[in-house]
Formats: C-alpha cells, structure tokens, sequence
C-alpha cells in the first residue's frame, strides 16, 4: 500500500493558515484590508484578550449577497483577480483569496453583511472548516467578520502565542500602520471594553500622527516631494531631535500597502548619514506611489515584501529626495527649559529619570548661563545683560565659567567654559560648541577640496618612520591614491617599514604616526558595505575630528569671529559629521519665563 495521501481541502486551509495567520495580529491585518478594498470609510475594532478571545471588525463597505458570503470562505475565492494579467496590475491590497479560508479554519467565525441594494443581511458560520447555511438577518450596510477562540483545537499553535499585552502590541502596531496609510478613513481601536484609538477622518496626516504618537512628534516633521521617472515621493521626515535607537518608527508605504524594504531603509539611513550618531535612526513616513506593473507584491503570503523590477532606481529617488531636503533645513535645536520648581526657582534642581544624557548636557549649561544671568540681572543695557563686559564673575563652584571677556561687541559673542560660545541672535541668543561646529567646518572643507585635488600637506623636516605589518602595506599599496589626496606622502624606508615625508597642514598639531596608523586601522576594520564614498566620509570625519577646536581651549575674539563668519557660509552647519547638534537656540521668551517676568 502506498505511503503517499492526498489531504483534504480543510487540512489544506489549516496548512496554508500556518504561512497567513502567524497570530491575532495577522487576522486583524487581513480583515482590515478586505474592509479597505470594499470601500469602508468608517472601521471599528474590537479586541479581546490580545485577539485570543475575539477580533471582530465592522465596516461600512459595499458589503457581500447570500452567493458572495459563501463563496468568500472558499479557499482563493476572491474578487480581485480573474486572470493571470491581473496579477501583473494588482491594486488592492488583498487579492489572493487565501485570508478568509485560512482564518475560518482555525477559529470560531461568524461573518453578517449587506449590500446598499439588499432587502436584508446575510449570515454565516464557521467552526474551525465547519461550514453552516447562509441565513438572512438585520444589519446595517458593510460587514461585520466575528473571530473567536483562535487556534483553539491547535493547542500546538495556541501554546506559541504570547501574553494578551504583547499580542495587543502587535495588533495596535498592524492598526497604526493601517491608520497612517489611511488618513482619510474614520477608524476605532477598542480593547476589552477601551476604546485606545479613536481617529476621526481627516485630511491631515500631520493631525493624525499627532493622534497616533504625540503632538510634539508630528511638529518635529518636515515635509520632502519629488516626482521624476514614474516614481512620486512624499515624505514626512524627522529632525534629528526626535530619531530613536531602532528603525520600527521608519514607516514605509507602497501605493498604500505598508511595506518592509533593505533597499529602502538602506536610503533613508544614508539620508541622514552625517545628521545623526551612528546608532541613532530617523523617524520617517515614506509614501511610495509607482505604477503597479513596476512590482511584484505577490512574493510572500503577508505581503509585507515586494520585488521592484528596478531596484536602484527606487533607491536612488528616495536617497535624492530625502538627501536634498536634509541637507537645505536648518536642524539647530530649540532648547526647551524646564519648568521652575515650586520648591526652587532660582535653577534647575535636577535632572529627571526621563532626560537623556545630551539634554542633561545642554540642562547643565543653561544651568550656568540662567544661574550668570541672574547674578547680572541690575545691569541695565542688553549688550551687559548677555554679559558682554570686562567684569565678569564666575558661577557656583564652577570655577572660570566666563572667561573670555575681550569680545566683538559687533558680533555680541562670548565664550564660555572654554567650550561653548554664545552669540546673541535678534529673538534670544544661540549656544554653539565649538569643536562640533569646527568639526562641520573642517569636514566639508576638505569634501570640497578632495573633490577638486588634493589637500594641502608640508614636507617634513625629519621624515618619521613605523613599522608595518603584510597587512598594513597591503592597504597602503590599495588605497595609495587616497594617502596622496589626504596629502600624507608614504615611502619604503627599509623591510617592512615606512616612512611620512609629507603631512596635511591641517594636521600640524596631530601625530603623524599614530594619525597613520588610526587611519589604517580604520580602513583594516571598515564593513563589507563600505563604499568608496562612505569609506572616505569615515576618513574625512577622523581627520576633521582631529583637526577642529578642542573642548577646553580658549579662543581669542578673532578666532570667534572666524568661526561664526566660516559657520555662515558652511553647509549643513547645525550638525557635526558625526550627527551631534552644534548648535541650540535659546528664546527671549523662554528667559523671561525663567525668570518669573511672564
């Protein structure tokens, strides 16, 4: 007898359940788009216990006959494809017909809906592939699918679901992405009896990000556009302020379909290469539109991934519209103060558990400028207010805290700490640190300069030599045309040894050996996706790194007046290469509030 058995239809739906319904989140992702196809402009859904007890979702869609109701839970019965051609041309976001099967086959569902023409409602029950007769009954028109008890006779795959907490997280994550592609739709979240989102239809998408996530979210976006060769663009991107330690706030959406692409967030992320930390990513919403014959979405059950038909270019159009609208905004940071304590309002008592270590950084040192300015509070002239005057006392215990006291009155700037300088502006006053701000300076000096020809070197007058492994000269014989545009000049000087006879002029005050030596550690250790121009970003930012002003050292008024005059005319001058913020805003308003005259 053989050993080989043809399974039966419910099995098969069983089977195909495993690769669509991973857990209640994957329910409520599929019923929510079928809602959407059918043309619903108001979605309501209910949860209980993390979808493992009920996820029941009602729209005011077209809605499903008695034929239609009982056809739609036939395993690929759908109403979005007739033919193969169709698959090239696919515009909705569910068309496999696999969703409702599946669903049915390991749950209790109970589906009633009603067409705009119908004299009444249809309904139908599913136990697990158990199929009743369709019944009429009263409805409203649209559907309402019912699914309860999921994976409830496969205790093998019940046992693999987590705790209602973590299933509910999963569903509101599938709600949001639902809620953010579809702004315009009227869409309710309720969870055991809460409602946790309710979001009217707007025509703001700003709005509803405030909504979803936070007011102070949604005005910390700026808005990029492009439409060139058949792809049009429209992003909604976040300053650097507000980015986080893991890419899940990158939202990325195809013709409305939320997707997850490498190409993609591989744009982004060089985007906004030099405007954050490197362990830092953008908050973005990304909305792709393009024809459909440009892409496969029918490459996996979710959905979730496509295949472009021209990779590259999709890369290349995101990469120039976000680059280009980065690199023309101003990203300097407007310092929020806390609010005065009511047990000390003299300065700030602390730091909450919430602060993150740069805003404690930017805290302590508006800490000593509100604690300067209240010991000079009776001096009468805004020049002397901002404390541009030869007596200067110091703060606290902080020893030395103004200590540049010959400044331009013209430019109204100051040095504090030996690291930071004030500037006043027309609304307040900026604080720049001055080795972020030189370091930016420096940096896109020397892009210019590398890409016209070399940068600017001195012949040593005793050449320095180093010892350098196989290894070592390999990488030097392999990048000797980047050495010779760095204008580093590298010479044999016996068996594996080497000699600089040349060194940037930027670098006088560096170690020539050991600067070389960092430099062929860095291109020992670069990644296998170091290209050629992130590679040399990498070196620019360490030479530039090593070059620019250092924290603690004490600028005479000339030196300020160049470095402010150099930040005029610098591009992208509110970061450093690294991403830290250079520079951050302090408002009139904000001082008088500090100090009560408000």
């Amino acid at each position: 007898m053989g050993q080989i058995n043809v399974l039966d239809q419910n099995m098969i739906n069983m089977i195909a359940a495993g690769e669509v319904i991973e857990r209640p989140a994957s329910v409520v992702k599929e019923l929510l788009e079928n809602s959407i196809d059918s043309g619903a402009t108001k979605i309501t859904v209910t949860i209980e216990d993390g979808g493992k007890k009920l996820i029941s979702i009602t729209d005011n869609g077209c809605g499903m006959d008695a034929e239609d109701l009982t056809k739609a839970f036939e395993p690929h019965a759908t109403s979005k494809i007739k033919n193969k051609d169709d698959l090239q041309n696919i515009s909705t976001l569910g068309f496999r017909g696999e969703a409702l099967a599946s669903i049915a086959s390991v749950a209790s569902v109970k589906a009633v809906s009603k067409t705009k023409t119908s004299t009444s409602a249809s309904c139908i029950e599913i136990d697990c592939g158990t199929k009743k007769s369709v019944i009429p009954c009263s409805a409203a028109n649209g559907t309402t699918i019912e699914v309860r008890n999921l994976f409830y006779k496969l205790p093998v795959r019940s046992k693999f679901l987590k705790t209602t907490n973590t299933e509910m997280g999963h569903i509101t994550e599938h709600f949001i992405r639902i809620a953010i592609a579809n702004y315009k739709l009227d869409i309710t979240l309720i969870s055991n009896g809460r409602q946790i989102h309710r979001l009217p239809a707007s025509d703001d998408l700003s709005r509803r990000i405030a909504e979803l996530f936070s007011v102070e979210l949604s005005e910390n976006l700026i808005k990029a556009e492009r439409n060139e060769r058949g792809v049009q663009i429209s992003a909604l991107l976040g300053k650097p302020e507000i980015s986080r330690t893991n890419n899940k706030f990158q939202y990325t959406f195809l013709n409305g379909r939320f997707i997850r692409d490498k190409a993609i967030f591989h744009a982004i992320k060089q985007s906004y290469h030099g405007s954050l930390e490197p362990n830092r990513f953008p908050v973005v919403f990304l909305f792709i539109q393009m024809p459909y014959e440009d892409y496969d979405v029918n490459v996996h059950p979710t959905k979730i991934e496509v295949r472009f038909y021209n990779t590259n270019l999709i890369h290349s159009q995101i990469l120039s519209c976000l680059r280009e609208k980065i690199l023309e905004t101003d990203f300097d940071i407007n310092a929020k103060l806390p609010e005065p304590s009511a047990t000390n309002n003299q300065h700030f008592t602390g730091i909450p558990n919430s602060t993150s270590s740069s805003q404690y950084r930017n805290q302590k040192v508006a800490d000593s400028i509100a604690e300067f300015f209240e010991k000079h509070k009776p001096i009468q002239t805004q020049q002397q207010q901002l404390g541009f005057h030869s007596k200067i006392a110091t703060g606290r215990k902080t020893e030395n805290i103004i200590n540049q006291a010959e400044t331009s009155k013209e430019l109204k700037a100051m040095q504090i700490q030996d690291s930071f300088i004030i500037v006043e502006t027309k609304d307040g006053f900026i604080i720049i640190d001055q080795h972020a701000l030189h370091e930016r300076i420096i940096y896109e000096d020397l892009r210019r300069r590398f890409s016209v020809g070399k940068i600017e070197s001195q012949k040593c007058l005793y050449p320095e030599s180093f010892k350098v492994t196989p290894r070592q000269i390999d990488l030097l014989k392999t990048n000797a045309e980047m050495f010779e545009k760095l204008g580093i000049e590298l010479e044999p000087f016996g068996p594996q040894t080497y000699a600089i006879q040349a060194f940037p002029v930027l670098l006088a005050k560096a170690e020539p050996v050991k600067f070389v030596g960092d430099l062929l550690d860095l291109l020992d250790n670069k990644n296998a996706d170091f290209d050629a121009d992130k590679l040399l970003d990498e070196v620019l930012n360490m030479i530039a790194c090593k070059a620019a002003i250092k924290a603690g050292q004490k600028l005479s008024s000339r030196e300020i007046e160049q470095l402010l005059a150099d930040k005029d005319i610098t591009e992208y001058a509110s970061r450093c290469p690294h991403g830290r913020p250079t520079t951050i805003k302090f408002s009139t308003a904000e001082l008088e509030k500090q100090f009560k005259r408000t």
